[in-house]
């Protein structure tokens, strides 16, 4: 047999066994209990929300704002975007903080990491297979929110065509669409924040200490961005434009601040998702 024959034999193999590892990795973390009662918390709260605003709906008839939250009394497919914006600051990124933990601590914690490693699994072919398993969660968890609202808002208010933000008429076609462009940005945030997290997670055994440490640098960025005096900062702070997907239901759409966001969460990726490689290739595992 050739070199390249030899090659072309083992990186079909290699790819094989990258899958088996990513899918043995989402089973790990769509299996754990804890995980799954987060998911829950999370499509639990948009119900609450859609309660209540029927609630209020039903003491104060014929009340609008115009704000995001009056308007799902008059569609419920905003009932999306708003447990969205809910959730963003505090319950999604602490569901992410949850699950980046768990990615390298907790393996350590387990006494599994080492055991991994000896499979064999290479250390970057590991992280890059945490790293797409936090993507995923952060995808879950945003989309969970979404359709959970589209859903019970339907259900609460009905459905029809979306009054945007600048008080033009859409489908609820394009409505959809929009909802589904919103919870890929924030999802994307989210995965972002997971990197955060991923490489807090290379330097402990604990996992508790990695997703408090990581849901703490969630919230300081948040205080940081709400701060004034600060505004020469928010422009680089991941969570700056997370809430920009509102702008998706504006017609025409505004799309500077989503676009500069994505870069902005690019950038946190690679630099953490790196540290954490640098940091990681070199580490001693004891357990």
């Amino acid at each position: 047999m050739s070199v390249a024959e030899a090659g072309a034999t083992i990186r079909p193999r290699r790819r094989g066994a990258w899958a088996r590892l990513f899918a043995s990795e989402l089973g790990l973390v769509f299996g754990r209990r804890r995980n799954q009662i987060g998911l829950a918390v999370l499509a639990g709260l948009v119900v609450m929300l859609g309660v209540a605003l029927k609630a209020s709906s039903l003491r104060h008839p014929g009340e609008r704002g115009g704000d995001l939250m009056s308007a799902v009394a008059g569609n419920g497919v905003y009932l999306g975007f708003a447990g969205l914006t809910i959730e963003i600051a505090l319950f999604l990124p602490l569901a992410v903080s949850v699950l980046a933990g768990d990615a390298i601590a907790g393996e350590a914690n387990l006494g599994t990491l080492r055991y991994l490693l000896a499979a064999p699994v290479g250390r970057l072919r590991l992280l890059g297979v945490k790293a797409a398993s936090l993507a995923v969660g952060a995808l879950t968890g945003a989309a969970l929110v979404a359709v959970t609202g589209v859903l019970v808002g339907t259900a609460l208010f009905g459905a029809g065509p979306l009054v945007t933000l600048s008080g033009s008429r859409i489908s609820v076609a394009d409505g959809l669409l929009r909802l589904l462009l919103a919870t890929l940005y924030v999802a994307a945030g989210l995965a972002a924040l997971g990197m955060i997290g991923l490489f807090i997670s290379t330097l402990t055994e604990q996992p508790i200490a990695a997703t408090v440490a990581t849901a703490m640098a969630s919230t300081v960025l948040w205080i940081l961005d709400a701060v004034p005096q600060l505004d020469w900062l928010h422009p680089w702070l991941l969570v700056d434009r997370w809430p920009a997907f509102v702008d998706l239901l504006r017609d025409p759409v505004f799309p500077d601040r989503i676009l500069t966001g994505l870069w902005v969460d690019a950038a946190y990726a690679a630099v953490f998702f790196c540290a954490a490689w640098l940091w990681f290739r070199s580490k001693d595992i004891t357990s």
